[in-house]
């Protein structure tokens, strides 16, 4: 009886989320017959409190000129930085929202960057048929142009306002980007994976990036077999393979590599007709023949379309396992969250290695390295409440009790304006 209420509580928090973000976000002109009951009573007095909280701060944050500004002017402003951006509404939303698919140009350390942002504002755009496409100009013209420190509490913010103010289902957030915009997504995705569902790089370098925190962010990884300048075509391979050792022991790196047959810097990743673009079958063995100059992989033809590739994915806010590299964090972010766990930001050293069981009622963590305490962030999704929850650190085992507070609700919800990443309870973790 339990789990058929339970069913119930989620059910009814989905559907008034949903419709309070269609009242809240949509233009008036635009929201059409909507019936709700604004005063839903619920047993489940966490749901509740949840339904309370996200409703409040939207109306809030509705009403921030600040925000509403951001959107009119296409900017947002953080420190001495400011980054443009131009948006298009494509198609129509669904009953979770638009997606959004946020869009990286190349240039980089150059005097093309503008040029490179003009052409982004189309390059993946006309392959995007319901969404929210937004092509993102860097704040400086920097090698790491999309992943400057300024970078990350902006896009924070730009997700934040799609969400508010354009009716953005926070699950279906995409990044994509070519040439230095593949570079961004290797440098913006672990720093902040939890805010995608799922991203592709075309044409970058990974500069070396810990591949630990794209657990649970599938990637699409394409470039050219020609495309030598700073070993772009072998190091896109190497990445893959990174991610492909972390699968045989963690599930949930899921990814996939595209190496283009006779193909530079350049090639078809955007092709909005769909036409099959010839690849290498197995990018490993085709970089092995290098070594050997004796060719070992076949040669395929498929879709390369690197919006198809997003689209087959929905985030899950709340995964099982979560892995986090803290050495992968971004300083000038206000967010101090990583799925469910919480360290503060000058923890920036270690990895965490943690896992749910719901059936037990059970939290495992390992960590190494790991100096200073951090958080387990829970709701009564995650775990029950009402039952004693087996917690185990580094092989030590206690059994703790946690209630619903609502100081951890409105302090979560207003963290990442994300109603999925709304927490009633924190567990503090000693190593």
């Amino acid at each position: 009886m339990k789990k058929i209420l339970s069913k119930w509580i989620l059910y009814i928090l989905s559907a008034f989320l949903v419709t309070v973000v269609a009242i809240h976000l949509i233009p008036a002109k635009d929201i059409g017959i909507l019936n709700f009951d604004a005063n839903i009573n619920t047993n489940d007095e966490e749901t509740a409190e949840r339904i309370n909280v996200w409703r409040e701060y939207l109306q809030t944050q509705s009403q921030n000129s600040e925000r509403i500004a951001e959107m009119e002017n296409r900017e947002i402003h953080f420190g001495e930085v400011t980054m443009r951006f131009t948006y298009f509404v494509r198609g129509t939303a669904d009953e979770n929202g638009f997606p959004l698919y946020i869009a990286l140009h190349g240039g980089g350390a150059t005097p093309i960057n503008e040029s490179q942002y003009r052409g982004m504002m189309n390059y993946y755009r006309r392959s995007v048929e319901n969404g929210i496409y937004v092509a993102v100009r860097a704040v400086r013209d920097t090698w790491d142009c999309h992943f400057n420190p300024e970078s990350f509490p902006i896009y924070d913010r730009l997700i934040e306002n799609m969400i508010i103010l354009r009716n953005v289902d926070p699950n279906r957030v995409y990044l994509m980007g070519f040439s230095a915009g593949g570079d961004g997504v290797y440098g913006i995705t672990p720093r902040m994976a939890d805010r995608f569902a799922a991203v592709s790089m075309s044409a970058g370098h990974h500069n070396n990036v810990s591949a630990f925190n794209f657990m649970n962010t599938p990637i699409l990884l394409q470039c050219g077999d020609g495309d030598r300048a700073f070993n772009r075509n072998i190091e896109t391979v190497r990445f893959g393979e990174k991610l492909a050792d972390l699968q045989q022991s963690w599930k949930g790196f899921e990814h996939h590599v595209n190496i283009h047959v006779n193909k530079g810097h350049n090639f078809a990743d955007n092709d909005s007709a769909r036409r099959k673009q010839q690849v290498w079958s197995n990018s490993v063995q085709w970089m092995s023949s290098l070594q050997t100059s004796s060719l070992q992989s076949e040669i395929t033809e498929i879709n390369t379309n690197a919006v198809d590739f997003l689209n087959q994915y929905t985030r899950n806010p709340l995964p099982q396992s979560v892995i986090w590299d803290l050495s992968t964090r971004a300083a000038h972010r206000d967010v101090e969250s990583f799925y469910w766990l919480k360290a503060e930001k000058n923890m920036t050293n270690g990895i965490i290695f943690a896992s749910l069981n719901k059936p037990a009622n059970a939290i495992t963590i390992t960590t190494r390295d790991v100096d200073g305490t951090f958080y387990v962030l829970l709701n009564r999704e995650m775990l029950n409440f009402d039952e004693p929850i087996a917690v185990t650190v580094n092989d030590r085992t206690s059994v703790q009790k946690v209630a619903s507070s609502k100081n951890v609700i409105v302090e979560t919800t207003t963290e990442r304006g994300d109603f999925n990443f709304q927490f009633s309870a924190a567990i503090r973790i000693v190593p």
